[in-house]
């Protein structure tokens, strides 16, 4: 009696705790299930005629989904798998996926269901049953015999004339070409082997030469000094060896100093250096009378050069013989 009493009391107690956790186990609802739709563009197919599947899942967000292996459906073949596009809205996220199969196996056949993992466990899409069938074909119409070969007109016969034309003027072109270039040459060859002149002679024809052109009646100041200015560097650097292609205006004159030429002489070349730099450089225009002045100024030091040039290589002739003699 105690002891029913005592499980009684105990009941009574625990009863409370009993019903609350019924409740809360009653209010706690399962996650949604994924919702999975398989769909086709047609259900009957001539052999070979593609079919688009369209794949559309749907499952809650805080659910794990794993997508199944497309690698093989018997009966059909894929074509073209498309790239799943994803969709995530508030407590759900949304899957579509395009695919392309078709079918070489005339019948019915059943796309199969397709597994999805959702969780821990798997769901299904739905079957879906295809047609395939051959070509339909009218047996009361006569079948067409085999045609003879059709002679297809070229398109480009009528140019065929014209680039015979243009291939025989080009050929023309291209011999006469070469028959001038080979005349060219045998010029430049006679040309070079022509005597050189002396450094002497050369500057001498060169200064002649530009006399006869009047740059500076015509105002072309700076191609006139470059002219004469280049003129005399290459008298320089061939007969005296003096590198005056690689030396300033004053450099040049430094170096002139040393040739000892008569003192009018040198003022007049040293004065002509400077002039060409000052039209080079500083754009400035000398008057006629100066420029014919700078003229006889490079004339007379080429040939004063020369002179005692000669005067030079005479005396080591001299001094040849005597040494010999000793």
């Amino acid at each position: 009696m105690r002891l029913l009493r005592t499980y009684i009391i105990v009941s009574f107690l625990c009863w409370p705790v009993l019903l609350l956790h019924a409740q809360r186990k009653h209010n706690a609802t399962p996650p949604p299930p994924a919702t999975i739709k398989a769909s086709v563009d047609k259900d009957k197919i001539v052999i070979g005629e593609p079919i688009h599947l369209k794949l559309d899942i749907t499952v809650p967000d805080n659910v794990p989904f794993g997508w199944p292996g497309l690698d093989s459906l018997p009966h059909f073949d894929w074509l073209d798998k498309g790239r799943v596009d994803t969709t995530v809205r508030p407590g759900e996220r949304s899957y579509v996926q395009y695919l392309t199969l078709t079918s070489f196996d005339s019948g019915t056949y059943a796309i199969p269901r397709l597994p999805f993992i959702v969780g821990n466990s798997k769901a299904f899409s739905d079957s879906i049953r295809i047609s395939i069938s051959y070509t339909n074909i009218d047996s009361l119409k006569d079948f067409h015999d085999i045609k003879d070969i059709v002679d297809i007109p070229n398109p480009f016969a009528r140019w065929i004339g014209w680039l015979v034309v243009a291939v025989t003027l080009v050929s023309v072109a291209l011999v006469v070409w070469i028959i001038r270039k080979k005349k060219l040459l045998k010029t430049l060859i006679a040309v070079r082997q022509a005597p050189r002149l002396s450094p002497y002679e050369e500057a001498i024809k060169q200064l002649d030469q530009l006399e006869k052109q009047h740059l500076p009646d015509t105002g072309a100041m700076k191609v006139y000094y470059d002219r004469l200015g280049e003129i005399l560097r290459v008298y320089l650097l061939r007969r005296l060896n003096i590198s005056s292609f690689a030396e300033t205006s004053e450099e040049l004159i430094g170096q002139l100093r040393k040739l000892r030429l008569p003192a009018d002489i040198f003022d007049g070349l040293a004065e002509t250096l400077r002039m060409s730099d000052f039209v080079k450089f500083a754009k400035y225009k000398p008057g006629i009378a100066d420029s014919d002045q700078h003229y006889r100024a490079v004339r007379a030091a080429i040939e004063e050069m020369e002179k005692q040039a000669l005067a030079a290589a005479a005396a080591a002739a001299t001094d040849v013989p005597e040494k010999q003699t000793n």
